[in-house]
């Protein structure tokens, strides 16, 4: 019989810790997305951790920006980006406030408001798809710019907000090197940080980083 998901938020505690522990602890929790249109609660089943200053394939790798702001201010906030000039993807910043690093969540399971994550996800196969991927997990949560920043652990009501749910066993963790980031991957993996549940459909195919070609 499985576990009803403790619906419990997240304390900001949880998410001030170092980057590495929090990772891999951040699967099977929920995180709700309150719209006016309904709410969207998606379980998290996979994650990449980035530590700022410790890792170069971090955005605040080489110091603090107008871009990269939300992640040196306290944790349990919000940090998207824009990318590839059409899509967002969410991050929950980790650590105390002044020392940037962040998890980004990679994939999950929408548990709850499927039809409307369709409505935004209008190319998805099958729900196992809805959030199969960074920027898809974002545009099914409507998720973008408008929200950096936003508190996750605030009382009240907020857009985002991160509950307990069904911590996942030690041993159903899987972890290796991180999607499209240079230097994880190969023969010398340095930054294995990307952390899944073994054998769950909503998790994305790993694709190692692809060197640009210089024009000639």
């Amino acid at each position: 019989m499985i576990a009803t998901p403790d619906r419990t938020p997240l304390p900001r505690d949880f998410f001030d810790r170092p980057v590495l522990e929090v990772a891999p602890d951040l699967l099977g929790r929920i995180l709700v997305r309150t719209t006016p249109d309904g709410p969207i609660s998606l379980r998290i089943t996979e994650v990449e951790a980035y530590d700022g200053p410790n890792d170069p394939g971090s955005h605040a790798y080489r110091g603090r920006t107008p871009r990269t702001e939300v992640m040196f201010g306290p944790p349990g906030h919000v940090y998207v980006y824009f990318t590839y000039g059409m899509w967002h993807c969410m991050n929950l910043v980790c650590g105390p406030d002044g020392l940037a690093s962040a998890v980004l969540l990679r994939a999950g399971e929408i548990v709850e408001g499927a039809e409307l994550a369709r409505t935004r996800r209008l190319s998805a196969r099958n729900d196992k798809e809805l959030a199969k991927g960074p920027a898809r997990l974002a545009t099914a949560l409507g998720v973008d710019r408008a929200l950096d920043g936003t508190d996750a652990c605030a009382p009240g009501e907020t857009p985002l907000r991160m509950l307990a749910g069904t911590p996942i066993p030690s041993d159903q963790v899987r972890n290796g090197p991180r999607t499209g980031v240079a230097g994880d991957g190969g023969n010398g993996d340095i930054h294995p940080w990307r952390y899944w549940i073994a054998n769950d459909p909503t998790v994305s195919p790993y694709r190692a980083h692809v060197p640009k070609r210089r024009s000639s």
